[in-house]
């Protein structure tokens, strides 16, 4: 089964609000998130408000959304069509989850040594 996670975003000034001089480290981070999902295999849609309103109206739920809570609910997130995140974008390991990614975490690295270690005797000569 193929699940489709569709975010619908606050209307920006471009599709993922990464640019322009000062970038929203969120928004950066979300987009990083959704590429990685896409390159897990994940089918991943995005939608900006003042770029593609089409999709707001087409969307039952999302339409529903802003009509009872107004543009504050966003950004929406939907599994299928049914609404997910709303009001914040989930963590990487939250759209894993929604999409049934296991997600292996990284064991912390040994901190390393500053100094070379101790040799009984001292050094040699």
């Amino acid at each position: 089964m193929t699940v489709t996670i569709r975010v619908f975003d606050p209307a920006m000034c471009c599709p993922t609000g990464v640019c322009g001089p000062s970038i929203d480290p969120e928004l950066a981070r979300v987009s990083a998130d959704l590429e990685w999902l896409r390159g897990q295999g994940v089918a991943v849609e995005r939608f900006n408000l003042s770029q593609q309103p089409g999709a707001f109206a087409e969307a039952l739920v999302v339409q529903q959304a802003l009509q009872e809570r107004g543009v504050e609910c966003l950004p929406l997130v939907l599994l299928g069509d049914r609404i997910v995140a709303e009001g914040t974008y989930p963590a990487r390991e939250t759209l894993a989850a929604l999409a049934g990614i296991v997600v292996q975490k990284q064991p912390a690295a040994a901190p390393k040594a500053c100094c070379p270690p101790k040799t009984e005797g001292g050094p040699k000569r």
